[in-house]
This record gives C-alpha cells, sequence and structure tokens, in this order.
C-alpha cells in the first residue's frame, strides 16, 4: 500500500524534545549536530503545478495559467511542500494541482505525454485528499512496476466532484497501462472500475472519450 511509504522527515518531532534535551556547549556545535538531517533522495525529481481557476474565467489558450511551484527532490523536501500547501478539498473549484516527474510539462502537447493518456478516479467533494496523497506517495516511492511509463498525477476540483489522474507516456503499451491502472487500485484499495483515456481522443471530445482500458 502506498501509506507504507510514508517517511517524514527526521526533523518532523523536533517540537516535542524535552527543553535542554539536547546541550550547547556554548559553541554552538551541539545545535549544529542537531540540525544536521541526512536526506533521503528520490529516485526522480517531481515539480508540482497549479493550475488557477481565476485565469480559467478569461479568454486564455488552454495551459496558459498552469504554473509550476516547486520541484523536489527528497523525502523532506516532498514533506516540506506538501505540509506548506492546501490539501486538495481546500482548493476553489475549477483548480487543478498537478505532481509531473522534472522537464514534463502537464500539458497534452508536452512531446512526453503527446502519444499517453490517463487512468481516473472520481469522487465526492472534499473526499479527495486520501486519494490524492496516497497516489503522490506511491509515485515518488516509486511501487509501480511500470513507473518509467508515468509522467505524473493531477487533482481536479470541480463544482460536483473531485478527481484524480494518473498520466502516462504511451497508451499502446497495453501491458503497462493494465498493470499500472490494477496496482494504482490496490495502493487506494479502491474497489470499483476505472478507464484509462487516450489523450488524442479527449481532445477531439473529453465527454464523448470512450475508455481505451477498463480495470
Amino acid at each position: 500500500m502506498a501509506e507504507d511509504t510514508e517517511t517524514r522527515p527526521a526533523s518532523a518531532g523536533a517540537e516535542e524534545r524535552e527543553e535542554g534535551e539536547i546541550a550547547d556547549d556554548g559553541d554552538g556545535s551541539a545545535a549544529a549536530a542537531a540540525g544536521r538531517v541526512s536526506a533521503h533522495p528520490l529516485e526522480n525529481a517531481w515539480t508540482f503545478w497549479f493550475d488557477n481557476p481565476q485565469g480559467k474565467s478569461r479568454a486564455v489558450a488552454w495551459g496558459s495559467t498552469i504554473h509550476p511551484i516547486h520541484t523536489f527532490s527528497t523525502v523532506e523536501d516532498f514533506w516540506s511542500l506538501y505540509n506548506n500547501i492546501h490539501h486538495p478539498s481546500k482548493l476553489n473549484v475549477g483548480a487543478d494541482f498537478h505532481c509531473f516527474k522534472d522537464k514534463i510539462e502537464p500539458k497534452w502537447e508536452d512531446p512526453i505525454c503527446a502519444n499517453g493518456g490517463k487512468w481516473s478516479i472520481s469522487c465526492g467533494k472534499g473526499k479527495s485528499d486520501t486519494f490524492w496523497l496516497h497516489t503522490l506517495l506511491a509515485l515518488i516511492g516509486e511501487q509501480f512496476d511500470f513507473g518509467d511509463e508515468i509522467c505524473g498525477a493531477v487533482v481536479s476540483v470541480r463544482k460536483n466532484q473531485e478527481r484524480v489522474a494518473i498520466w502516462t507516456k504511451n497508451a499502446a503499451n497495453e501491458t503497462a497501462q493494465i498493470s499500472i491502472g490494477k496496482q494504482w487500485k490496490e495502493f487506494l484499495d479502491y474497489k470499483d472500475s476505472i478507464g484509462f483515456v487516450v489523450h488524442e481522443d479527449a481532445k477531439r471530445s473529453d465527454k464523448d472519450a470512450k475508455n481505451r482500458y477498463t480495470v
């Protein structure tokens, strides 16, 4: 399960330390030693992006409202970012968070995404927080057998529902896509069926796009 990989920064419990537990000898060496934390590097660097819903109300090109927030490459940096931004349930309607491998833009036009598609899970208002966190932990923890096929994940807040999606590189690779879909459901303990839509099909008609695969 994705939650098994959750690793909090070593500094997370610093506030619980008894006063005077680490004594300073006057030259600051003890404090410096206490402040040194060994970083836990991730296999890939990842970038958080935010799609501002306010910009969508204006006549602008699709994708022009998406902006990078921060790139992280360690467990500690991930938690530092995650704990200081809103969870999906606190975002305004129309907002999107994206977490993609560094150097991949969360857009259909990105060459790495162009021939891919996405698995999606929909849920009720305010219910996406757990799905989103467990999806992120599975991604950055490299828990997928075909992790190289994954571009990133998106959480979208809409008027009547919230949606979490995983974007992949090569929609034609059925073995990889089915594996990713099945493992994702296992990580989230999700029982209902989910579908995979090819980006090219969604571009032509997002509402009428048919599922290429279902698990």
